[in-house]
């Protein structure tokens, strides 16, 4: 099996901002896709690694509705996949103390997310609204990039 994924997962920042002090740690999430490639058939996947800070108590990733995917035509829930079982993962969770996941993906879902403009994710949080990250611009060059290296 050969595992096509990007160098670094693409980080995403806290949509609302928290009032920075000295003993709070704020949340970041990541996301990358994962192409398998298992003797000519293919499958995708999204990599998603949240790395919580004391700003928020989060849900279990892996539950129902628990992490949403917005881009500029719309969100959906994401549903968790079990990953093939490899040696390592494609990416390195950046917390020891995060919580990490792989969510279904197809290629028309990685075609709309390097196309689109907007990039977040949300998770549910524990009592709380749900609480939302959004990737820099350089998320869909780095997108669009995967996907010519891939052919696309």
């Amino acid at each position: 099996m050969t595992v096509g994924s990007l160098e670094k997962p693409i980080e995403l920042v806290q949509a609302r901002e928290i009032m920075a002090s000295p003993d709070r740690r704020v949340s970041f999430a990541y996301l990358g896709p994962v192409e398998w490639d298992q003797m000519g058939t293919i499958s995708y996947g999204l990599w998603v690694h949240l790395a919580p800070g004391n700003d928020w108590q989060f849900d279990d990733i892996r539950g129902a509705g628990a992490v949403r995917l917005s881009l500029d035509d719309g969100s959906t829930d994401l549903s968790p996949i079990e990953a093939p079982m490899l040696g390592h993962g494609p990416y390195q969770p950046v917390a020891s103390w995060g919580q990490t996941a792989y969510f279904d993906l197809d290629l028309p879902m990685l075609r709309r997310m390097a196309a689109s403009d907007k990039l977040e994710l949300d998770f549910k949080t524990r009592g709380e609204p749900r609480v939302g990250f959004i990737a820099g611009k350089d998320a869909r060059n780095t997108l669009e990039r995967y996907l010519h290296a891939r052919g696309y």
